[in-house]
């Protein structure tokens, strides 16, 4: 510890420097500081096996936090548990001193833990092992994925007493070859599952659905498991846990461990032109940052929002501080690296030795890399659960902590920095999952019947199950026989159901730089705008031009290209309303949620160069139009509100305000940005009048527009806020768009609109 007490001295003495420096701090829009919290513990439970707190105390460990010994009892009562506290708050032992403690006395049991990563499996591995090698007993714990030899794979499913895997392996895997698995649920006591707050959107939707598996096969071998988990701070814990478990859950959420005191500072670069609204760039302000950071020997995590940052960071870092650190003791991490690197940058992050890295967020979840001092974001992450999540990997338990949040051009980067009350004053968002979506649903119907077969009677999830096993029988699919549904096909349906996309219909992605290997895929709807012939498909950062897409094979070939331009292409988009769920009227607005379909035709691709943005060349795209059923949420102004403004005006107003909301909904959603899209018409199809339309990017919709017709009133007042205070003259990429989209009044117009619309709530 002594050596950390220099640095922590310099940290302070640095943020007071700070303080002191107009340069900085007229770009600090605003700076928070959480106070110290002092460790809340309790004894260790009297119930603990004693080898179990003997190896505890060995390690240090003379009492718990509240959480973990509320989470103890609460499990030893019979409960299912999720465990919600910050990063690094010790949330391990809330899963793994009741499993430690079970088999300490049964040696027949079984656990199953899953993890959303790799590296989070072998972390958690190494921790058990080094807790059952302290208590000296055989406890046989072993990560099962792709990377597990054969010959250890049948030693696992005979005798391992616990196995660490991933919902994807525990779908494609494990589930349809139970038989193979019979020790093991036929005695699973526990199903851990960490990281609750990754499991949302789709592939959520499709964890809940490998769970009602997971459950019906330990029901057969005569087993009911409890469920543990442990997840970041969401606004909607217990519900989520419930939903994706389909059980009731308790909630421990009384956070006993302690924290040094926390410097958030919300930081946007100068601008550069006031007219246009253009600032420095986020990236040369971030290294400027970290630079500064690194060389007053403060050891520093930098975060990126994708690869090719990451790479940019790092190289301007690894040159600036060179003279003074030596480039290797600045080194980056992302999902691309190989385990074993990443492994070694883990380690010397841990022991001091590495003193900066830049990370995307793969480092954002508990891999253990001890506790650094200072993190600097390059652009706001994306949700508030992840900012806190990502500031978090920062703050020794005693000791000062520093976040810097670099905000970039990005509207929703500029709301977050002019209004960090709604960043520190309201929880972070709801974890959304739709379950029941059909496409989904039916899917895992499938998989489960392959497992084992239905019978009259049974249930999975809230839809009536007889009209799909019927349906699946009238499809060839299943064999109706005595009372049964038997799975009749050749093959096996989890091998090519992908837990991460609505519909199956993938597009494999085939790099031909040297061989030919399958880099990705792309969902069918995402396929026209990303991998037409001549794209740039970037993947992990790194730029791919398409050569050939078979559409008709649903294969696209790529080869590796080094250009200075991305491309993007437009879509021609016709929305058509098929059934309205809810409306409500106010005044000139009506808002309404309901299923829609969307009608989508790749028309032209523009080459846009990376830094300047400016568009270099054009080409058309030649193929088939997409059809999507999904769900949407959309308003619509009155005809008198239509009247008032020409078509062009309304139509400039539209597109502004557009522009504005699908920044701002991610604020209510943990989703990617593309998850949810928007359509604005001037005279939309099915009323005639001027309409901004959502949509859920998904066949089926799960359940994103639905909770933004929630919020609707919200989401125009943080619209007008957004757009009110940005300091671009007509309009800019920081608020409605650029004024070539918008027009020289696109920013009147739009808060004109806006305030019709707030009129009528």
């Amino acid at each position: 510890m002594n050596r950390w007490t220099g640095v922590a001295d310099s940290l302070e003495e640095w943020l007071d420097e700070v303080r002191r420096d107009p340069q900085i701090m007229n770009q600090v829009t605003h700076w928070h500081t959480l106070p110290a919290r002092a460790a809340v513990t309790r004894a260790l439970p009297s119930a603990l096996h004693p080898k179990l707190a003997a190896a505890l105390r060995g390690r240090g460990v003379g009492e718990l936090y509240t959480h973990q010994h509320e989470a103890f009892e609460a499990v030893q009562g019979g409960a299912n548990v999720v465990a919600v506290t910050p990063t690094a708050s010790g949330k391990t032992l809330c899963y793994n001193l009741p499993v430690l403690q079970s088999l300490l006395h049964d040696d027949e049991g079984r656990a199953l833990y899953l993890f959303p990563t790799k590296a989070l499996a072998q972390d958690q591995v190494a921790e058990l092992q080094e807790l059952a090698t302290a208590m000296e007993v055989d406890l046989k714990t072993h990560t099962y994925d792709g990377d597990t030899p054969p010959t250890v794979r049948t030693a696992i499913r005979n005798a391992g007493h616990i196995v660490v895997t991933n919902p994807d392996m525990l779908h494609a895997a494990i589930l349809p070859h139970h038989t193979k698995w019979v020790k093991l649920f036929e005695n699973v006591k526990y199903i851990v599952i960490d990281e609750l707050h990754a499991y949302r959107g789709v592939f959520g939707s499709h964890v809940a659905n490998v769970i009602r598996r997971l459950k019906r096969i330990c029901r057969f071998y005569g087993s009911s498991p409890q469920f543990i988990c442990a997840s970041a701070t969401i606004d909607n814990p217990r519900e989520h846990a419930e939903r994706l478990l389909g059980v009731p859950v308790t909630l421990v959420d009384n956070n006993g461990a302690p924290a040094g005191e926390k410097h958030f500072v919300f930081y946007n670069p100068p601008v550069v032109n006031k007219q246009l609204g253009i600032r420095r760039s986020s990236v040369l302000e971030t290294r400027r940052l970290a630079g500064m950071l690194l060389r007053q020997g403060v050891q520093t995590i930098v975060f990126a929002r994708s690869r090719v940052r990451v790479e940019l960071l790092l190289t301007y870092l690894q040159e600036q501080v060179k003279g003074e650190l030596g480039p290797k003791t600045i080194r980056g991490y992302r999902g691309g690296y190989l385990p074993k690197l990443r492994r070694e940058i883990e380690r010397g992050l841990r022991s001091g030795e590495i003193r900066g890295v830049v990370s995307t967020n793969a480092l954002e979840l508990g891999i253990d890399i001890g506790q650094l001092q200072a993190c600097v974001l390059n652009g706001y992450p994306g949700t508030i659960a992840s900012t806190w999540q990502q500031s978090g990997r920062a703050g020794r338990r005693q000791g000062s902590s520093v976040t810097f949040m670099v905000a970039s051009s990005n509207p929703l980067d500029q709301y977050i920095t002019e209004h960090p009350e709604f960043f520190f004053n309201r929880p972070p968002e709801r974890a959304l999952i739709h379950p029941d979506n059909l496409l989904i649903l039916i899917d895992h119907i499938k998989c489960a019947a392959y497992e084992l077969p239905f019978e009259e009677g049974d249930t999975f999830g809230g839809e009536p199950l007889r009209d799909m096993l019927e349906f699946l029988a009238e499809e060839k699919v299943l064999h109706h026989s005595a009372g049964r549904w038997y799975w009749m096909e050749q093959s096996f349906p989890a091998h090519n159901i992908s837990l991460r996309s609505a519909a199956q219909e993938n597009f494999i992605i085939i790099d031909l730089t040297s061989g030919s290997r399958v880099l990705g895929e792309v969902d069918r709807f995402s396929a026209p705008t990303l991998i037409h012939e001549e794209a740039i498909y970037l993947h992990e950062g790194v730029q791919y031009q398409v050569e050939k897409l078979d559409y008709p094979e649903k294969k696209a070939y790529v080869r590796e290209v080094d250009v200075d331009y991305f491309t993007d292409a437009n879509l021609a988009v016709e929305l058509k309303v098929l059934h309205v769920d809810k409306s409500v009227e106010a005044g000139e607005l009506e808002r309404q949620y309901g299923e829609v379909t969307v009608n989508a035709k790749a028309t032209i691709f523009k080459k846009i160069r990376l830094r300047t943005h400016e568009n270099i060349g054009s080409g058309p795209i030649h193929l088939p139009e997409e059809e999507l059923h999904t769900s949407g949420y959309w308003f619509a102004f009155s005809e008198a509100a239509a009247a008032r403004k020409g078509t062009s005006e309304m139509q400039h107003a539209l597109l502004g305000l557009a522009n504005v909301l699908i920044h701002i909904a991610p604020l209510y959603l943990m989703c990617d940005p593309l998850d949810i899209r928007v359509v604005p018409q001037v005279k939309a199809v099915h009323t005639k009048r001027p309409t901004i339309y959502f949509y859920d990017r998904y066949p089926g919709g799960i359940g994103l527009s639905e909770r933004l017709y929630d919020v609707h009133g919200e989401l125009l007042r943080r619209a007008r806020e957004l757009i009110a205070s940005c300091t671009c003259l007509s309009g800019c990429p920081a608020c409605v768009g650029p004024i070539e989209e918008v027009g020289l009044l696109g920013k009147s117009h739009a808060l004109e609109l806006l305030a019709e619309a707030e009129a009528s709530r």
